[in-house]
């Protein structure tokens, strides 16, 4: 009998749950929002009946390997404990490990949401040819992780990669995780939209502020829309991003001089737009960067999983489990 596993990406606005197969193939996906503002049991009650429904649908046809749950934030992995998550307000020191497994009646596989989403980009995606490889994953928030040997670097208590999190600009914009000028803050999709709502407030912005007043869910994508047709006020955010996101980079490849740095997440999507200016500035920060990326033995590239990567990986750890 074949073997399936059921993968779940919970992310500040999304919730995603797949049934995927031993080769990596999504067999179905389901999404849908993450309601938070309705508390986390509601959110945990709505994750675990749909992984229930899954796992019933596919059980004729399989076996189930497992499940993988990816969670944005600082995790405890011993305890299954959330410490932090600043995209998941009201979730602090939260036992969702232990929430879920007595939902569902079994065990689950527990990891950050950017952990998962690596392990599917190296499984499957940009970095399956390489053993080592960090992924930077721009979604509602910023998100890390670091692949050696082909195991994600978990650090001394799991909580390794909280790379949204490295500081960017000294005293710049204040950050949910308590700090200062942290990269998610000029990064994210929750970025982009306060940098446009700032230059729409500032009366530089126009044509950005008749985007906004014609789409009531204005968000980083209209952004990028309005920067791909050529709005100057929308392309100097993505400057901003892509500067903000090659320091980020650059410090990383000093750091740990490894040979690839895959960028992931909702956001990558406007790769163009902030791609040029995140290269420029990283060769501008690191000079190990300068000398290895003209031998192509550094490559910072874009990912190739597009948003299945979280769901991908969290099934392939209930795999290896």
């Amino acid at each position: 009998m074949t073997k399936f596993a059921i993968g779940v990406d919970l992310g500040g606005t999304n919730l995603r749950i797949a049934a995927v197969d031993g080769d990596g193939k999504i067999l179905e996906k389901l999404t849908t929002g993450t309601e938070v503002l309705r508390g986390r049991d509601h959110v945990i009650d709505e994750m675990c009946a749909a992984i229930q429904n899954l796992s019933l649908k596919y059980a004729a046809s399989g076996a189930l390997a497992g499940i993988g749950v990816g969670v944005p934030g600082i995790i405890d992995l011993q305890t299954g404990m959330l410490r932090e998550s600043p995209n998941l307000p009201g979730w602090q020191d939260y036992p969702v490990r232990e929430e879920i497994e007595s939902r569902l009646g079994t065990t689950v596989v527990l990891e950050n949401d950017a952990n998962a989403a690596a392990l599917g980009e190296k499984w499957l995606g940009a970095a399956a040819a390489v053993d080592d490889m960090c992924m930077i994953t721009l979604g509602t928030g910023v998100g890390g992780a670091m692949v050696l040997n082909g195991h994600i670097w978990h650090g001394d208590r799991g909580m390794a990669g909280e790379l949204g999190h490295i500081n960017i600009e000294t005293d710049g914009v204040a950050c949910g995780c308590g700090g200062r000028g942290c990269l998610e803050q000029y990064a994210s999709a929750t970025a982009v939209k306060r940098m446009a709502m700032e230059a729409i407030a500032s009366g530089k912005a126009p044509e950005l502020a008749r985007a906004m007043n014609d789409d009531p869910e204005f968000s980083a994508q209209a952004v990028y829309r309005m920067a791909a047709i050529g709005d100057e006020p929308a392309r100097e955010i993505f400057r901003r991003v892509g500067t903000a996101l090659g320091i980020g980079v650059a410090d990383l490849v000093n750091i740990f001089n490894l040979p690839m740095y895959v960028i992931g997440g909702g956001v990558a999507a406007a790769w163009d737009a902030f791609a040029p200016t995140m290269l420029k500035t990283a060769k501008s920060y690191s000079y190990i960067y300068r000398v290895t990326a003209k031998d192509g033995n550094t490559v910072i590239t874009h990912a190739l999983l597009g948003s299945d990567a979280g769901l991908i990986g969290a099934a392939r750890l209930a795999m290896m489990e």
